[in-house]
């Protein structure tokens, strides 16, 4: 019995083997007739208006002091005279695609910062000079002017709203000056968050982008330009299969101001907001944690004016659904001025509209060391907006941001970085660029300018900046 109950099993497992590899080779038939998809005829239809950009800049060099020769006996000592910065040449390159017939390229703004010469070369080689006419870093987006003798081939900007996590996109550019290069992947994520600045909201992908491909288009399959390369998660510094793009959408709200003013305006709300935890929605009776916490109001800010209070949860704004907190400051920025749009907030578990009039978000910029002798740190400074202080994690009235420091100056020295948050300036708190500056003032010229600073990565520290007066 034995015996059979084997002879049994062995004819089953047997059929089944049988029934399993006619099912394999159906599947396979079936597999041969669907034909992976080519994207020779969408490569050749928008490659034309593909770029590359091509960018020099003349830097200093550091001053450094003469070294002894190798036979001095105490390596490392120095001879205390200090040579002349030297002037080199430094030249990047990056990617781009025409937007109108007439000359304007579209490409990232780290790609022609610091330019003094831009050359952009065609598909078919041409080159042209460039000039910058519209930049704007908070977004990572720059507008490049050429003269072009004849009329250019552009590409359509598309709905970045419209794609799907999935769908095949295809991107090209001049990744380490390999021109025209194209690759393919699909839509990996939408709606990334990546630190690159207050207006984060990348596209995810997996088609190959690497160092040479940023400012280049992101293409759907229609042909259309879904997002704008621009950067790359690796710790090799090539592609591994995580790639980030602007999303159009946000490019074609911005375009316009780029290209007739040179910078953006954008709207101003007026609430510091903070994403809502389990623990927080929780605490405030909140079925989800869906929505953007108010955990700040301006004074006579267009939020308190129209009766937003904190502790107000807002779920929608103007007829969009705000999922988190990192969606709120996008759609403000992207309002028009003096536009008055519905807000609905959740308040003791009700949903209220108010109608709000969005107002002009000011951006103050002060170089320092242009003030005055007793000032030159080397430090360019910027007021923090309330919409941004939520997403940095700052309290409502704390901070002022970094956006530049001159090489070779005390800040440098210091080790103070762009990105950088100062929270205090000899042990007092500041929260706005005039602060920095009277507690400048009022410092005594004898003793480092004792700073509290927030890195990035949300640590903090002490730089001590001094002039060097040996």
């Amino acid at each position: 019995m034995a015996a059979g109950g084997f002879a049994v099993g062995r004819e089953t497992q047997k059929s089944g083997t049988q029934e399993n590899l006619n099912l394999y080779n159906a599947s396979a038939s079936q597999s041969r007739n669907v034909a992976i998809p080519s994207f020779a005829d969408l490569a050749a239809q928008v490659s034309p208006a593909v770029v590359n950009v091509k960018v020099t800049s003349v830097e200093k060099s550091a001053s450094s002091d003469q070294f002894f020769g190798k036979d001095f006996p105490f390596p490392g000592f120095q001879i205390p005279i200090p040579q002349q910065p030297q002037e080199f040449r430094r030249e990047g390159t990056g990617s781009g695609f025409v937007v109108s017939k007439d000359g304007l390229v579209l490409t990232n703004n780290h790609v022609i910062a610091n330019a003094q010469v831009i050359t952009v070369t065609l598909n078919d080689k041409t080159q042209y000079k460039g000039r910058v006419i519209g930049r704007d870093p908070k977004t990572d987006l720059a507008v490049v002017k050429i003269e072009p003798k004849e009329s250019l081939p552009v590409v359509t900007l598309g709905d970045s709203d419209a794609i799907r996590v999935g769908d095949w996109v295809m991107a090209i550019g001049d990744p380490f000056g390999l021109t025209n290069t194209v690759t393919t992947g699909i839509v990996s994520a939408k709606g990334r968050t990546i630190g690159a600045g207050p207006y984060d909201n990348f596209i995810q992908t997996d088609a190959s982008i690497n160092p040479g491909n940023s400012g280049g288009p992101l293409f759907d399959m229609g042909g259309k330009v879904v997002g704008i390369n621009t950067a790359i998660l690796s710790q090799s510094g090539g592609n591994v299969g995580i790639g980030f793009a602007i999303p159009v959408n946000l490019v074609k709200a911005l375009l316009p101001q780029l290209e007739t003013k040179g910078n953006v305006t954008r709207g101003w709300l007026g609430v510091a907001v903070q994403p809502i935890t389990p623990e927080l929605a929780q605490s405030f009776g909140l079925k989800q944690t869906e929505g953007a916490l108010v955990a700040d109001v301006t004074a006579q800010g267009p939020a308190q004016k129209a009766g937003i209070k904190r502790g107000d949860v807002i779920v929608n704004y103007d007829g969009k659904k705000v999922d988190n907190s990192s969606m709120l400051p996008m759609l403000v920025a992207s309002t028009p001025v003096d536009k008055t749009v519905p807000i609905q907030v959740i308040r003791n578990g009700k949903i209220e509209t108010f109608n709000v009039e969005i107002g002009k978000l000011n951006d103050q910029n002060l170089a320092l060391n242009k003030e005055e002798e007793k000032s030159d740190w080397g430090l360019s400074l910027q007021n923090i907006p309330p919409e941004e202080r939520g997403r940095m994690g700052l309290n409502a009235n704390s901070g002022v941001a970094v956006t530049a420091v001159e090489a070779g100056s005390p800040a440098a020295d210091s080790g103070i970085q762009p990105g950088d948050v100062i929270l205090q300036v000899n042990q007092t708190p500041v929260s706005s660029v005039a602060g920095v500056k009277s507690k400048i003032a009022k410092a005594k010229g004898d003793k480092p300018l004792l700073l509290l600073v927030r890195r990035a990565d949300g640590s903090t520290m002490f730089a001590a900046l001094s002039h060097d007066v040996g």
